[in-house]
């Protein structure tokens, strides 16, 4: 019987999972016997999806909502989860050292242990009372107790998660204060123009910003900024970014900014492979081996270790799955406005809709594809550019001036509306 060890619980994990059963069950055939699958997690909880955390807060989703499976998931897939810290793999023995110095051993090892807050060393961070980072359920139910109508909030990092957070709490506190170093929010995803309509967006649900700006350290309730300026706060919440949890497979794969891995999930050391936030895979869009920390990506990127892992245990007699289509994507929404982006921002621009009604749309493109794009407002049919970037369409067979304007199917040959009606 194949031994599979898992260490996390989020996304791929539970895709990973789902992926082994399937191809387990599709060599049943071949007198294939199903394996016995072990979930590691440092976390308490049963598996959640992290980007329902600021709607706890908000209210609008309870801790039972948040789960990513059904309560019986586990027992349906006969699976083994323990509640420990996987401290140490040793890829001779083929165990995996947990915290309380037991040991578990693999025959295929799937490391999905995503990433973690970046806390930069600021002076006196220490003298901060009420202080937490926003990336877990903990955190989330760490900062609901902080919070108070009185209370004053200043946020670092004007990104995904920072924007997030301060949507969830900002009818819950006295005033929401967001800083970054960074000229404008969100400046990983959006370009000058369309972070100027989404920060508009958000200043007119009260939320205030401080951009350009440096934090030189904190006495307490005051934050001190380059020049001398001070800000002065009740809860500090720190989301300045993440890194990817790559520490157990250092000096046994290859990592660069993030575990490395193939089109198959596989890793550089045999038998273990790697899924989610902590990996580094090739971006189509532009070529480039990047972190791609979506939760889709993270989906697929898992249920192809797990089919994988399976085709391996069974010598190659088993088809093999392949994760090659992946793009940095996007898909958020602040109080109503909704935002998708993808892929990179290379090439000629078309330019669509207009700062005052909230609608803006760019799409880039070169050498006869599309390479990105930025949609603000009505997103409904994204999933047409998610595709054409995808499948690397050639934008010469289409009526792209169309598509540009109104991204309809009819724009399409009949061959490419079936193959983009099963892909969208």
């Amino acid at each position: 019987m194949t031994r599979y060890v898992i260490i996390g619980n989020s996304t791929a994990a539970i895709a990973a999972v789902e992926g082994i059963r399937a191809a387990e069950a599709e060599a049943g055939n071949a007198g294939f016997t199903p394996g016995e699958i072990t979930i590691v997690t440092d976390e308490p909880q049963h598996t959640y999806s992290r980007p329902l955390i600021s709607y706890f807060l908000l209210g609008k989703v309870t801790e039972e909502g948040m789960r990513y499976r059904g309560d019986d998931f586990y027992a349906a897939h006969n699976c083994r989860l323990i509640h420990q810290r996987a401290t140490r793999i040793d890829p001779v023995q083929k165990q995996v050292i947990l915290a309380d110095g037991s040991s578990l051993s693999y025959d295929k090892l799937l490391v999905a242990t995503g990433s973690a807050p970046f806390v930069p060393p600021f002076s006196g961070l220490e003298t901060v009372t009420d202080k937490t980072t926003f990336m877990s359920l903990d955190d989330a139910k760490r900062l609901d107790k902080m919070l108070g109508v009185k209370k004053k909030v200043l946020i670092i990092g004007a990104g995904l998660i920072g924007l997030k957070c301060a949507e969830g709490i900002l009818k819950r506190v006295q005033s929401v204060c967001v800083l970054d170093l960074a000229p404008r929010i969100l400046s990983s995803i959006l370009d000058e123009d369309g972070a100027a309509i989404v920060q508009g967006h958000l200043e007119g649900q009260g939320i205030t910003f401080r951009l350009d700006a440096t934090v030189e350290g904190f006495e307490g309730g005051r934050a001190i900024l380059a020049g001398g300026e001070t800000l002065d706060f009740d809860i500090l919440v720190l989301a300045v970014g993440v890194r990817p949890n790559t520490q157990l497979l250092n000096g046994i794969a290859e990592i660069d900014k993030g575990i490395v891995v193939n089109e198959k999930s596989a890793t550089s050391a045999p038998d273990i492979y790697a899924a989610g936030d902590c990996t580094q895979t090739q971006d189509i869009s532009s070529g480039q081996s990047k972190i791609m920390a979506l939760l889709p990506g993270a989906y697929m990127q898992g249920e192809c270790a797990g089919v994988n892992m399976v085709a391996s245990a069974m010598g190659g007699e088993q088809d093999e799955k392949v994760f090659d289509k992946a793009i940095p994507m996007n898909a958020i929404g602040f109080f109503g406005l909704h935002v998708i982006t993808a892929g990179t921002y290379s090439g000629e621009v078309y330019k669509g809709g207009a700062k005052g009604d909230c609608q803006y749309k760019r799409l880039f493109y070169s050498d006869d594809r599309l390479n990105g794009y930025i949609i603000i407002g009505d997103v409904e049919k994204a999933g047409i550019y998610t595709s054409l970037i995808r499948e690397q369409t050639p934008l010469s067979g289409l009526d792209f001036a169309l598509v540009c304007e109104k991204p309809g199917l009819m724009a399409f040959t009949q061959e490419e509306r079936a193959r983009i009606m099963g892909n969208v």
